[in-house]
């Protein structure tokens, strides 16, 4: 028996492939195509599309009218609509439109880039809508809160009294005095037009009506106390021309005051000029003859100038009569439109002064002519 080498192994049936492992192997090439596949489609998703639609290409558009293409980011609206968290209510979903199968593709000179946007999804349109109806309706409502048409009066309405009536004669001068504070009414919201004034009252009421500078050194009169309510106006009342004292260096403060003495009183603040006819303009009242001869002259320059308001009649002064409230506001009111301060309102009880003709020098008589022939002669 003799040795051989061992033989050789049979390569061919330890190297062949069972079908198991045939099988593993190409679930394995499967399994890594598959991965490979995804990956590419994965990294191939966020291409863009744009060149799809622009003009320069083939009308893909017409070959397939069927198929949405996927909308681009829009960039040319996406820095000018504000961006919401959700759309508003009233916002509704567009109709998706469609593409034509035979359009034709305009040229880039036609066709702005903004063209584009009926073939995008309608998600970023519906907010872009929204927004700008909303801006706009916010914007055209603030205007006319920042610009208003007329400019607002300063002056407060007039107060409304409850004593005195729509027909009241006096009404429109209690109205403008009221409503800029220089009369005032009561705590019960009346205004007492019929109700006296005293000399108190009235230099309470000047105080307010007309500015006029307070002198330092006050004046001391016996029958005002030092801590009397009306001592300032008072004290600016005399300063300023208006009232006087009486003898005694008294002042008479719960004294009421009369018609004439108000308008001798506003004559003299006002330093009205004394007209040349006094008495030829104070003929138009029928009691004139009651007029006091120290208040002629400021009467007659009252009436020329428009401060007289005589009611019911005009041609009734009625000047030893005691002032109302009423009647005081009238007056005051007219001193007001005179320094042009108010601005003057129609009304039949103000009394229009004459027209007076100046007064003309008599032509002095000429010695008659003495005929020389008759044997006279000349003086």
């Amino acid at each position: 028996m003799t040795n051989r080498p061992p033989s050789e192994p049979e390569s061919s049936q330890r190297t062949a492939l069972g079908f198991d492992e045939f099988i593993a192997i190409l679930v394995a090439f499967t399994t890594i195509g598959a991965i490979l596949f995804w990956s590419l489609s994965r990294r191939n998703s966020s291409w863009n599309f744009n060149g799809l639609l622009s003009p320069s290409s083939t009308p893909s558009g017409s070959a397939y009218p069927d198929k949405v293409l996927p909308s681009p980011t829009p960039k040319v609206e996406s820095n000018t609509v504000p961006k919401f968290d959700s759309p508003p209510p009233e916002a509704v979903e567009p109709k998706r439109p469609s593409l034509p199968t035979n359009r034709a593709t305009p040229s880039p000179e036609l066709l702005p880039p903004v063209e584009v946007t009926p073939t995008q999804s309608p998600q970023p349109q519906t907010p872009v809508s929204s927004s700008v109806g909303l801006e706009s309706s916010i914007t055209s409502s603030a205007l006319p809160l920042v610009t208003p048409a007329k400019q607002k009066s300063i002056i407060p309405p007039p107060i409304a009294f409850n004593d005195v009536p729509n027909n009241f004669w006096g009404r429109r001068f209690i109205d403008v005095l009221s409503s800029r504070g220089i009369l005032k009414g009561f705590p019960d919201y009346s205004f007492r037009p019929n109700q006296p004034v005293n000399r108190a009252e009235f230099a309470a009421i000047l105080e307010k009506a007309f500015d006029q500078q307070l002198s330092k050194s006050a004046i001391a009169f016996q029958d005002v106390p030092p801590k009397f309510w009306a001592n300032p106006a008072i004290n600016q009342a005399i300063t300023s021309g208006f009232l006087k004292g009486y003898p005694k260096n008294t002042f008479k403060p719960q004294e009421n005051i009369s018609r004439v003495q108000v308008l001798v009183a506003l004559a003299s603040g006002l330093n009205l000029k004394t007209p040349t006819s006094p008495n030829q303009i104070l003929s138009i009242y029928k009691d004139a003859k009651d007029i006091p001869p120290y208040a002629r002259s400021k009467i007659a320059a009252a009436t020329t100038n428009g401060l007289v308001v005589n009611y019911p009649s005009p041609q009734i002064l009625a000047p030893n009569k005691v002032a109302t409230r009423g009647e005081l506001a009238a007056m005051i009111h007219q001193a007001l439109v005179k320094q042009g301060k108010l601005k003057g309102i129609s009304s039949e009880n103000i009394v229009r002064a004459p027209n007076i003709s100046p007064e003309v020098s008599p032509t002095p008589k000429r010695n008659p002519k003495v005929n020389l022939s008759a044997g006279g002669s000349s003086q």
